[in-house]
């Protein structure tokens, strides 16, 4: 009897594991039709991509198509790659014509003042990004390529004298590319794309290095040791390269730069935290900056050749002394705080008077915010003249605004300039809406979609995006009713304006995730809009804000990947791929028919690793 149970126990359980062994290779089967299909949508996309006739989004969509399919079929790849490159060389230059004739346009509304833009897309950068990631010998083609149409372009201009920067464009480009690999995670392959431009100090190598080294502190540090190194050995360094050198151990993305026009700086982080390095290293900075500010001034009646010149050297060295004297050997110290006063005896009257606030910036805390404001307020009393009046509100209103503070509003109403307060108070607001939403403060993003001067792209979004605050705080009634004023919002934008399928696809991304079962018919609703405004390009969505007049021009722009199309593509195509394809087959426009399709198809060949369920134990 015993014997009988294990037989039949037995031969359950091998038809169980055939059972699972059936389902395994019908999945498999079903997943390899379906990379099939998707690998079949892309290569015959790519055949319309090459006849479209917007040289940028023929471009781009070559160039994410040999990306996607680079692993199934290299050499077809790198032939779209090099389509793509040729596609993005013309599309760099018809957009840089574009802009200097914007900005020729408004200099001249502004009688050669200044000007706000926002900046065209880097179409070549792009190409070159996606190239990296897949072949080294592919991208270094590209930016040799890139280096010859610099020079070529420079032969009849001003720059011809100095091709040394021409050939800086081409290092600057290889580290943009590979800052983005690195915000992709590829931190190995961004640092073996950037090791040629790592031999020069730059803004752009030291600020690439500061952003290594919170990926890879080791290797970062290394590449630092060895430009240390070869500046101290270097004739051609002077008190900018140690000003430069300087930001990676003490003031990380904030650099200064001094010439005898005044200053220049480059600030990409909010809070700077010194980098936490070996004593090591930063003795190796102080002997090595010390060995070239210490370095003799040029004999009397002959020019100098350093960047910083004699004013520069001495600014340098007093914003650097303080650290100086906190870590290097006495005796350095003492040298160098002589030989600062010496400088101090033959510098301009300029350099004397620096503003010591900017001189320490990042260094030293800045003034309170309360103190600079009450400046600007007694300088507003002093005031002779209304446009000087108005400059200053305008000054107190920008401050406030990039605080969140709902004051920069009432600073702008004080603007007397009719012109000047209507453009500032749509600048403001909408700066302010971008904070609010940034930090998640719905009521505040709320009062100003009610009161404040916005117009229906940016209220539409606000009201979406404050419903998924909703909906995430566990309110789902009110995220449903804030989604539908934002939709509501939507329709009141012109049939032909391009805002109007950008905040329909932002409604339907939601209700993905708040209401899933209406997602479909929102999405054909952003379609039927998409094929009604010509602009519309399913991609690069962002709001904008400007604000521009003779004494300030402002352009601030704001990501808003919810107005794409590519993720809401890939999630739809997760649920229902063959119902995705045909929405996406329903844009008649070029530039969105090909983001969905190339994002249907990258769903199904990349997709996203499943969330483990199981508890560690």
């Amino acid at each position: 009897m015993k014997e009988s149970v294990l037989v039949l126990c037995l031969v359950f359980f091998a038809m169980l594991a055939q059972a699972q062994t059936a389902r395994n290779a019908g999945v498999d089967a079903e997943l390899k039709e379906r990379r099939a299909r998707a690998r079949s949508l892309l290569v015959s996309l790519s055949s319309d991509a090459r006849m479209f006739h917007d040289q940028t989004l023929r471009a781009r969509s070559l160039a994410r198509i040999a990306d996607a399919l680079w692993k199934v079929d290299a050499e077809q790849g790198r032939q779209m790659f090099r389509k793509a490159w040729e596609a993005a060389e013309v599309a760099d230059q018809e957009n840089d014509k574009k802009l200097q004739e914007e900005i020729r346009q408004q200099q001249l509304r502004t009688g050669g003042g200044g000007y706000a833009v926002n900046l065209p897309p880097n179409v070549r950068r792009e190409v070159l990004r996606l190239a990296a990631r897949h072949d080294r010998a592919l991208s270094e083609e590209f930016l040799e390529k890139l280096k010859v149409q610099k020079l070529e372009a420079g032969t009849s201009a001003t720059t011809k004298q100095n091709p040394n920067r021409l050939n800086e464009a081409a290092l600057s480009q290889r580290l943009e590319v590979a800052r983005e690999l690195m915000q992709a995670g590829e931190v190995e392959r961004a640092l073996q794309f950037a090791e040629p431009a790592l031999s020069l100090v730059t803004m752009e190598s030291m600020n690439f290095l500061s952003y290594a080294r919170e990926k890879n502190p080791a290797a970062a540090d290394a590449g630092y040791a060895a430009l240390l190194a070869s500046s101290a050995n270097n004739p051609q360094a002077d008190a900018n390269t140690v000003s430069l050198l300087s930001s990676y151990i003490f003031t990380p993305h904030l650099m200064m730069t001094f010439s005898g026009n005044g200053t220049s700086s480059s600030q990409s982080a909010s809070k700077i935290v010194p980098a936490d390095v070996a004593p090591e290293l930063r003795n190796a900075f102080f002997q090595s900056a010390a060995a070239i500010l210490l370095r003799p001034l040029p004999v009397p009646g002959q020019p100098d050749q350093t960047t910083s010149g004699i004013d520069g050297k001495y600014l340098v060295i007093k914003r650097l002394l303080p650290f100086f004297e906190q870590s290097a050997p006495p005796a350095m110290v003492e040298t160098l705080r002589s030989h600062m006063n010496a400088l101090q005896t033959v510098v301009s009257d300029n350099a004397r008077r620096f503003d010591e606030e900017q001189l320490n910036r990042g260094i030293r805390p800045e003034r309170p915010s309360a103190d600079r404001e009450q400046s600007l307020l007694d300088k507003i009393d002093r005031a002779k003249t209304s446009a000087e009046r108005d400059g200053l509100y305008l000054q107190l209103a920008f401050t406030a605004s990039g605080k969140g503070d709902m004051r920069a509003r009432d600073f702008v109403s004080k603007v007397e300039d009719s012109e000047v307060r209507k453009q500032a108070q749509v600048y403001m607001d909408t700066s302010l809406t971008l904070f609010f939403v940034g930090k998640k403060q719905m009521d505040q993003a709320l009062e100003l979609v009610h009161k404040g001067e916005l117009n229906q792209l940016v209220k539409a979004w606000a009201l979406i995006e404050c419903a998924k605050m909703a909906f995430k705080a566990g309110d789902k009634d009110k995220a449903l009713e804030l989604l539908d004023q934002g939709a509501n919002e939507a329709r009141r934008i012109d049939v032909s304006d391009p805002s109007l399928p950008k905040a329909l696809v932002a409604v339907a991304y939601a209700l993905n995730t708040i209401d899933r079962d209406k997602v479909w018919d929102a999405t054909f609703d952003a379609v039927k809009a998409a094929n009604s405004a010509e602009g519309f390009t399913g991609e690069d969505g962002e709001v904008v804000a400007t604000f521009q007049n003779r004494g300030h021009s402002s352009v601030h722009t704001s990501d808003v990947p919810e107005f794409d199309l590519d993720g809401l593509f890939r999630e739809l195509a997760t649920q229902d791929y063959d119902r995705a394809v045909e929405l996406a087959r329903g844009f008649q426009g070029e530039g969105p028919r090909a983001v969905a399709t190339i994002a249907i198809a990258r769903a199904i060949l990349e997709p996203k690793p499943q969330k483990s369920t199981q508890k560690s134990k």
